[in-house]
């Protein structure tokens, strides 16, 4: 599985406070390590796009597009 990120996500990321970047970056290396792990708890956001969201928090939830990776 392959990930990339938008020069919007990563200002974006540089506005989160320390703590949370830190947070993200752990959850991120999970998906990486497992993307189907329970712990993701992927939610469809569109009703016809594949636009997922996932908790890095209570209060953070990282948004992404999911896309064929035959595309």
């Amino acid at each position: 599985m392959r990930s990339r990120a938008t020069p919007r996500f990563w200002a974006a990321y540089e506005e989160l406070p320390p703590e949370i970047r830190g947070l993200a970056r752990k959850a991120y290396r999970l998906f990486r390590e497992n993307a189907r792990h329970p712990n993701h708890d992927f939610k469809k956001v569109h009703d016809r796009d594949p636009i997922y969201s996932v908790r890095v928090t209570l209060g953070y939830r990282a948004v992404g597009l999911l896309e064929d990776e035959g595309a």
